[in-house]
């Protein structure tokens, strides 16, 4: 088992950022939308600045799936202020660009909050929920993903695994980084893109790939696992919402995303 930084490397080749993307960090043989943007964040946090070393809003459009594999980053600069830098950062395979985005970069810290509205999701101890295998009994797929993160599902929410899903559209558990590294701004961007998605608690299995994530990362989190909770508002057309949130182990808000991932649904 290889490290998030290890998985996340990248090296600069001129004005191009080269990865080797790690198919550990897959779902059912596609790399993970949150590993990808987290490896093109380690290219913008690579050649950004010292005043601004964080992500803090990370709009990723993914236009068709990276193989793992080697995959060049090309990083635009767009605009350095005196609180933010913003730049634009594409991943290539093959000379075609396989994700766009556009990534603010800001230094965060571990400050609370001035105000928060939203009250921590509430989970059974890790002990008390189930471990996400990498290959479920009767799984659909593997989740080699599962090898690096540890997660661990509220019990209440996992009436799909018997045929009897709650049809509320949530999922939440607890995460960890495997390799015993603490969470931090570049990795959230895994957490906040969870395993398995929404559609199987509406009972719609199957592969739901996303079409455009956006995420805020609030604040540095502290150390220890985190709590995440993803849910849906509608699926039409073929398309369905997801919303996340990642609360710290002091129980404050780190981070939020929203994707729209293509779905289908019963003819």
């Amino acid at each position: 088992m290889g490290t998030f930084q290890e998985a996340t490397a990248v090296v600069r080749r001129g004005d191009v950022y080269e990865a080797d993307l790690d198919p550990q960090w897959s779902v059912g043989g596609k790399l993970h939308g949150g590993y990808l943007l987290a490896v093109m964040g380690r290219a913008v946090c690579h050649g950004g600045t010292n005043d601004h070393p964080h992500p803090s809003v990370v709009s990723g459009a993914f236009v068709t799936a990276p193989a793992p594999g080697p995959a060049e980053i090309h990083v635009e600069p767009l605009r350095t202020g005196r609180s933010a830098t913003q730049v634009r950062a594409r991943l290539t395979q093959g000379g075609a660009v396989r994700i766009e985005a556009l990534i603010t970069l800001e230094r965060l810290d571990e400050a609370d909050s001035w105000w928060s509205g939203l009250e921590p999701v509430d989970l059974p101890s890790e002990r008390e929920c189930p471990r996400t295998p990498p290959e479920a009994p009767g799984g659909a797929f593997p989740v080699p993903l599962m090898e690096v993160i540890e997660q661990r599902l509220d019990p209440g929410r996992l009436g799909f695994m018997s045929g009897s899903p709650s049809r509320a559209g949530v999922i939440a558990g607890w995460q960890r980084l495997a390799d015993g590294s603490d969470w931090d701004p570049l990795s959230l961007l895994v957490a906040l893109d969870p395993v398995p998605s929404v559609n199987f608690d509406l009972g719609l299995t199957g592969w739901a790939p996303t079409i455009q994530l956006s995420a805020y990362i609030r604040r540095v989190p502290a150390p220890g696992p985190v709590r995440v909770r993803m849910h849906a508002a509608d699926v039409t057309n073929g398309r369905m919402d997801e919303t996340a949130y990642v609360w710290d182990s002091k129980d404050r808000l780190v981070a939020q995303a929203t994707q729209l991932a293509a779905i289908r649904t019963p003819g």
